[in-house]
């Protein structure tokens, strides 16, 4: 086997020190948000977004004048997206069953699928108006049925971005809070005194969001560790390096710690590839971002073989794995640890960002080894249930079940299953023994 990087980026363990550093300031940031809540959230939204608003909560009014400053092509391409976003969601609620089965005569097994009660969707905007990240979670979370559904995105330039505004609104959310950050995500997991906390928290962010993800996990549900983005080109000779460097800096463009990875069999095509980089950038107007994304974090990786190539990309497990090659259909078949796969050159990852339908919320450092990205699934709770209908049936499960618990030395256990054999199945059972 001969793996060869023609590239390296940022060794671990600077990225490790990155991480330690963000953890501290999201510790100290959700601490002072539990302790002071309001105070605390007008503090570091005056701090970090130069915003001051009366309310962060948007009125209706204000949510329909907002909706009022776009053009009619901007709306409708809008409505467009979330067409496609709510009809591949709702495909997939469909098929999601709820099911009953008789398992032994007068045994009544089954699930639900319950929507979450209520939902926090953070939508990232301070850099970039991430206008499509409303349809994915918004809009989604409004497929499944979540009765209540509350949305926060940062000020743009000082003030709320209409297109994303009007996104939130036409998805489905209740409530609509212009705050961005570690603030927003602790406001609506943590509650304040005019914000009632969520059960769970979706949508992607910087590395201070997804760490303040992190943190509250447990308090909250999370859907997944969602940023910072990530891509990975998987790509042979039958694509140029003009396909392959758009696309690496179109994702790497994010923001400053963005990774970026060509995996190819091609030394002609990664040497290109670099070359590409640098002319475009040259030329991107997100190049401050960008280029700094490629310097610290991008990486060209040279294999020999197409199995190699499959071996480092689930090691790596990237967020977004965009695969050109002359077997696009042999690494959907084999590939096993990455957020979404984006086969053949006719698509990209631009397309499943905004508009194609599939959910653009997607594990990243290395998640996609043990979850799949936000789905319509994600916001409901598959919960069991049981029933005996027989007489029969209470006294059969309840003496084996009375065994079985005396087995493990839970004799309280046992006594209830031996209630049963007693009153149902009319059984004389000494208490404390299991039953015959």
């Amino acid at each position: 086997m001969t793996i060869t990087y023609l590239k390296y980026g940022k060794p671990d363990v600077e990225r490790a020190q990155d991480d330690a550093k963000t953890k501290i300031v999201v510790e100290q940031t959700l601490k002072d948000i539990e302790v002071r809540g309001d105070a605390a959230l007008r503090e570091f939204s005056a701090k970090f977004d130069n915003y001051t608003p009366d309310y962060f909560r948007l009125s209706e009014q204000e949510i329909s004048d907002l909706i009022e400053d776009l053009s009619e092509r901007e709306l409708a391409d809008i409505k467009f997206a979330q067409r496609q976003v709510r009809n591949f969601a709702q495909a997939q609620r469909d098929a999601m069953s709820d099911i009953e089965v008789e398992t032994l005569p007068g045994v009544i097994l089954g699930h639900k699928n319950i929507p979450v009660q209520s939902v926090g969707c953070y939508v990232p905007g301070g850099k970039f108006p991430m206008v499509a990240s409303a349809h994915m979670s918004v809009a989604t979370a409004a497929v499944a049925g979540v009765p209540r559904i509350i949305a926060c995105t940062p000020p743009f330039k000082g003030k709320p971005n209409p297109a994303v505004i009007a996104a939130m609104h036409l998805g489905g959310a209740h409530e609509i809070y212009v705050m961005g950050g570690i603030q927003a995500v602790g406001a609506m997991a943590i509650g304040t005194e005019t914000i009632e906390p969520v059960h769970m928290l979706v949508g992607p962010g910087n590395a201070f969001v997804a760490e303040a993800k992190r943190q509250l996990f447990g308090r909250v549900g999370i859907d997944l560790f969602a940023g910072p983005t990530e891509t990975m080109v998987i790509a042979d000779e039958t694509v140029d390096a003009e396909l392959c460097a758009t696309d690496l800096l179109g994702q790497a463009e994010h923001g400053y710690n963005s990774p970026a990875v060509l995996v190819t069999n091609s030394e002609k095509l990664a040497r290109s590839t670099m070359t590409e980089i640098d002319r475009l950038l040259k030329i991107i107007p997100t190049a401050d971002t960008a280029g700094k994304s490629w310097t610290d974090y991008g990486e060209i990786i040279l294999c020999e073989t197409y199995d190699e190539m499959l071996e480092i990309a689930d090691e790596i497990a990237s967020e977004h794995v965009q695969v050109m090659t002359d077997r696009d259909d042999w690494f959907l078949e084999h590939m096993t640890c990455y957020g979404a796969l984006f086969l053949g050159p006719r698509t990209n990852v631009a397309n499943g960002d905004k508009v194609i339908g599939t959910n653009h919320t997607l594990p990243t450092k290395k998640a996609g080894r043990y979850t799949g990205g936000l789905w319509v699934g994600k916001f409901l709770k598959t919960h069991s249930y049981q029933k005996i209908i027989t007489d029969e049936a209470a006294a059969e499960i309840g003496a084996y079940g009375s065994r079985l618990c005396m087995l493990e030395g839970f004799v309280g256990h046992a006594e209830q299953c031996n209630l049963r054999v007693r009153r149902y199945g009319r059984q004389n059972v000494p208490y404390g023994e299991g039953a015959e």
